[in-house]
């Protein structure tokens, strides 16, 4: 999924950052189990602390802000960020369609959310305030040391307000608003739901990490490591994350009918 940005931020092969890769695969593996045991509880009636528990409920925050995070990283690879935006919206819009058609919508997901963060980011990286150099010679980049804390801080207090603060409107077009915003309204229903807060946010903390990435600012080491498994994983998570829920689907839908028929 967050290859939609980073897929061909470098080319193929040794000069590729295998760490990000497997970070990207080991998220997307997560986000598989995760579903999986979601359809277990949900179709098969598995017991329902296979999918909601202390560990996957910490989990699951833990590998849907590295998804995010790692695409903000991505954008400062890409060298067309246009065009990945556009994929980004037209594969939300296609997953909107198809979950409304099998009655679960998910209006607005991850990829809403990276795609609407990607335009985000594509209108005010041209601002005078957004720090694009990492050599500590101007201005900009000495904002920049400022910026993860200021990320941060905005994370927590938006995490706050949604959370103990009740938003209620009339307007129908303003209760979609306020829910994709991040507090979801009456009526609202969404199966995979990730609001622009706090979310947005921690893709703004990938952008800054980019920076630094993409200048080699790092050791060695991280340039050059060589993983197995998760790196090719990663570099299609996209194709990954668009076909593993429909796969799943028909997976639990046929185990539902075989033992159905069985009994």
């Amino acid at each position: 999924m967050v290859s939609i940005q980073g897929e061909q931020h470098m080319k193929e092969g040794k000069n590729r950052i295998q760490i990000i890769d497997a970070l990207r695969g080991f998220a997307v593996m997560l986000m598989v189990i995760h579903h999986l045991l979601y359809n277990f509880v949900y179709f098969l009636d598995a017991p329902k602390w296979l999918f909601t528990n202390p560990v996957f409920d910490i989990l699951h925050y833990f590998f849907a802000g590295l998804f995010i995070f790692l695409s903000g990283v991505s954008s400062r690879f890409s060298r067309s960020n246009i065009r990945r935006r556009l994929i980004a919206i037209a594969f939300a819009l296609a997953i909107s369609a198809v979950t409304f058609y099998m009655e679960m919508p998910i209006w607005f997901g991850v990829l809403h959310l990276l795609g609407f963060s990607m335009l985000f980011f594509g209108l005010i990286s041209k601002l005078r305030y957004i720090i694009n150099d990492t050599d500590g010679r101007n201005e900009s980049a000495l904002r920049n040391y400022f910026a993860p804390v200021i990320f941060i801080i905005l994370i927590a207090a938006s995490s706050l307000a949604t959370a103990n603060f009740k938003l209620r409107v009339e307007s129908s077009f303003l209760r979609i608003l306020i829910s994709v915003l991040g507090w979801p309204q009456q009526g609202f229903v969404s199966y995979d739901y990730f609001p622009i807060l706090p979310w947005i946010f921690v893709f703004l903390l990938g952008t800054w990490a980019g920076l630094y990435i993409v200048a080699r600012k790092l050791p060695n080491r991280f340039y050059e490591a060589e993983l197995p498994f998760f790196p090719a994983a990663g570099r299609k998570a996209l194709l990954i994350y668009i076909l593993h829920q429909p796969v799943l689907y028909a997976v639990v839908m046929g185990i539902s009918a075989l033992f159905g028929a069985q009994r």
